[in-house]
């Protein structure tokens, strides 16, 4: 793989952000509290060396083209809106380092997308796909917990309210894609058998999903996600051959079952779990690739591997809602 070229460490990062929505707007937060920081560490706002510049905000998100912002001079860009509202997206890419999320509403476009994204590296630039949970400080413990364990079975939950800004994708790609991603990342293996159960109750798209997966290296794993459940939930339990381990990613606690006995006893401890901001520190790997040359933390290919899981299992089996089912099964006539 061509890696990125090194960006000189004393020049300006010019980071252009596309999007002026909820992702957006946090992206902008993010960079912009990293200028302020970096500049009153240099001297203060006259210090321009170390100052991060935004040009995403002058668009809205439905002209969110990249060529007049590239044209602006910018290093980076992050792509924080859906792919439907972004126009020639895939050309800058040989001339920015770029970070983006893939959000379509057609699951032909997807799969095309996913086919023909540029790989990362192939223009001496950086490209990174924002699975941000891997910066989690909760899943970041679980990791280290269980690093060369043997894992035997991995159970993701992820639900809450229906969000009103969601309308051009369901639940599994709006989320359940982050927790493939995690399999993925958790096994170090790629999954080979897709069993999938899709149901809509209240949207147009499917809003419940219990997805059932079998990794090549032989690890079962389940999501559960729905836009149904009245609060939000976040928990991954992974259970080894030595260990259970029980994670709850809003509350930031890791709990560790271990040294199992006959006598059905076992103990237990709570893990040490860190506070950082998993965008924050997502975004600080971003341009940490952009500035070392290395490979970023989710590379382009892994992003691809992960959302063609996703199609596997929106196109394996559709259900029928949950109204169409409660009507009863047709009566068949002779």
């Amino acid at each position: 793989m061509v890696q990125p070229a090194k960006l000189d460490a004393d020049r300006p990062l010019r980071v252009g952000v596309v999007g002026v929505g909820v992702m957006g707007s946090n992206h902008a937060r993010v960079f912009g509290r990293s200028a302020r920081r970096q500049a009153h560490r240099r001297g203060g706002p006259g210090q321009q060396a170390a100052r991060f510049r935004f040009e995403g905000a002058r668009a809205a998100l439905r002209s969110a083209a990249l060529t007049p912002l590239l044209a602006e001079g910018v290093d980076a860009v992050t792509i924080a809106a859906p792919r439907i509202f972004i126009r020639n997206w895939r050309s800058p890419a040989s001339s920015a380092a770029c970070m983006c999320w893939w959000k379509s509403r057609s699951r032909r476009r997807w799969k095309r997308d996913a086919q023909s994204s540029p790989r990362p590296g192939s223009a001496g630039v950086a490209l990174m796909v924002g699975h941000v949970e891997r910066f989690n400080p909760t899943v970041e413990a679980i990791k280290d917990a269980i690093r060369d364990e043997d894992i035997l079975s991995i159970a993701i939950t992820r639900v809450g309210p229906f969000p009103p800004r969601m309308s051009n994708v369901g639940v599994v790609i709006d989320l359940a894609v982050h927790d493939i991603d995690l399999i993925r990342w958790f096994t170090g293996s790629e999954i080979a058998e897709v069993q999938p159960q899709l149901s809509s109750a209240v949207a147009e798209r499917e809003d419940i999903a219990l997805l059932q997966f079998r990794t090549a290296s032989g690890v079962l794993a389940h999501i559960n996600t729905n836009w149904l459940t009245p609060f939000k939930a976040r928990n991954v339990t992974v259970a080894t051959r030595n260990k259970y381990i029980m994670g709850d990613l809003l509350t930031r606690q890791v709990t560790e079952c271990f040294g199992f006995q006959p006598d059905g006893s076992y103990s237990m401890r709570h893990l040490s779990v860190g506070h950082a901001e998993p965008l924050r520190a997502e975004l600080q790997a971003f341009v940490g690739a952009i500035r070392s040359g290395k490979e970023p933390a989710v590379t382009g290919e892994e992003g691809v591997a992960s959302l063609e899981i996703a199609i596997r299992c929106l196109e394996s089996r559709a259900l029928p809602s949950v109204a169409r089912r409660r009507a009863g099964p047709r009566r068949l006539t002779g």
